[in-house]
């Protein structure tokens, strides 16, 4: 749909009629109005209609309803068609949402397509008409306020990921209980979705900043972008070593639960080499032959036979297996 579409003259905001109309009279005048209109989700046919009054490139037209594209910079003769992928936090999953705008920015107009709920551009448009200084610059300045909307909403979102990979290094390192690699490979997919949108985006916008062939930028305006483009190679760096550190924390947390299982089996073949001598000697002694002589070794006390095989063997037990342990404890095993 279409959110809102506005001429603008020295700065200030003025009605808007038919946009084919507004835009021929634009272009006869040598002052620095310009129209912007922006959609949101358009329809097709939403979109055709915009489309059939500025005449944008087909090119552009067929990426824009296709969607899904990569962060990119296209100029077509005097127009140029950007594409920028927008996120979104979600505090409540710890989720990174993904959006898009894309920017068709000519002679003497704007327009931007917006998909998704990430960053909303109703702020940006308020901001710009509150310095009407700023947006008598033109579509440079609506490109402008844009990529620095979306990227101060990267460096918000960078700091949320950054709070969430220390509280995942916590709990790994501070020895807490819970599903670690899920969360560390959930975390690392949000970091992965955060690469895909701001790493590719770094090009274009040093395109905007220091190349002069590209169109509609003045050179009063590039180093604008290039303040733009200081802010995303910030976040560009961040969200490699995030990467590196997930991946590094991971495999931390792997070796952990080796280790931890090491532990375990040792104990366990503590417990059972411990287990294994009274069985030993109980078996022995449970075969049940006719002629064991300690079966009826005894001593005469006091006029009575005392058989005492089965104290000797119990303490054999008693004394072997507390031998075990105590090397077993001394050695560290248990």
């Amino acid at each position: 749909m279409i959110v809102d579409q506005a001429l603008y003259r020295h700065g200030r905001r003025m009605p808007c009629g038919d946009l084919s109309e507004e835009l021929a009279a634009l272009r006869d005048r040598a002052d620095d109005g310009f129209l912007w209109i922006g959609l949101k989700d358009p329809t097709d046919e939403e979109f055709a209609l915009v489309n059939d009054e500025l005449g944008l490139h087909p090119l552009a037209v067929e990426d824009a309803l296709t969607g899904e594209q990569r962060a990119k910079l296209d100029i077509y003769d005097d127009t140029i068609f950007m594409v920028v992928k927008t996120l979104r936090y979600v505090e409540r999953t710890s989720d990174v949402e993904t959006g898009e705008v894309m920017l068709f920015i000519g002679d003497k107009f704007a327009l931007t397509v917006r998909s998704g709920e990430a960053n909303p551009l109703a702020g940006v448009r308020a901001r710009l008409e509150l310095a009407p200084e700023h947006l008598a610059h033109g579509p440079a300045a609506v490109l402008y306020s844009v990529l620095d909307s979306i990227v101060d909403n990267y460096l918000v979102i960078d700091a949320e990921l950054d709070d969430d990979l220390d509280r995942i290094e916590r709990d790994i390192f501070g020895g807490a209980k819970g599903d670690h690699a899920s969360e560390i490979y959930e975390l690392k997919r949000e970091v992965l979705e955060f690469k895909r949108a701001s790493v590719p985006l770094a090009e274009p916008v040093r395109r905007l900043a220091k190349d002069r062939s590209v169109p509609v930028v003045h050179k009063a305006a590039r180093p604008f972008f290039a303040d733009v483009l200081d802010h995303l190679l910030k976040v560009n760096d961040h969200v490699e070593s995030y990467d590196r550190l997930l991946t590094d924390v991971l495999n931390a947390h792997l070796a952990q639960i080796g280790v931890k299982q090491n532990e375990d089996m040792r104990k366990i073949s503590a417990w059972a080499a411990i287990g294994v001598l009274p069985t030993m000697i109980a078996g022995i002694y449970g075969q049940n032959f006719e002629y064991m002589p300690e079966l009826k070794a005894s001593v005469d006390v006091g006029g009575h036979e005392f058989y005492y095989g089965y104290f000797v063997v119990m303490a054999l037990m008693v004394t072997g297996c507390t031998f075990l342990y105590r090397r077993f404890k001394r050695s560290g095993w248990l």
